[in-house]
């Protein structure tokens, strides 16, 4: 996987759709950046179908996604990879 270097400063504001790879303190996350505002950002980690059960039919919502809040002052930590908007990863 290929990222963007920034210059040293430069800093990162994320953005929806970039891929991001996020380490705290050796706990290394990753995943999509699914909502921005000012205060923090939500990366998305998983996705996986919700059970029949739990959704009607016609409900455009099929999916469970899990989401990592990573707040404004953290942002320094990600390490940008990519974006859906460019179409690559």
């Amino acid at each position: 996987m290929h990222y963007k270097q920034l210059s040293f400063w430069e800093k990162y504001q994320p953005q929806v759709d970039d891929y991001v790879v996020w380490n705290r303190n050796g706990h290394i996350d990753e995943g999509w950046v699914y909502f921005k505002c000012d205060e923090y950002i939500t990366i998305e980690t998983a996705v996986r179908p919700k059970p029949k059960c739990q959704y009607a039919r016609n409900d455009p919502h099929k999916y469970i996604h899990t989401l990592l809040l990573c707040p404004h002052n953290l942002w320094y930590q990600l390490k940008y990879m990519t974006n859906r908007r460019s179409g690559s990863k």
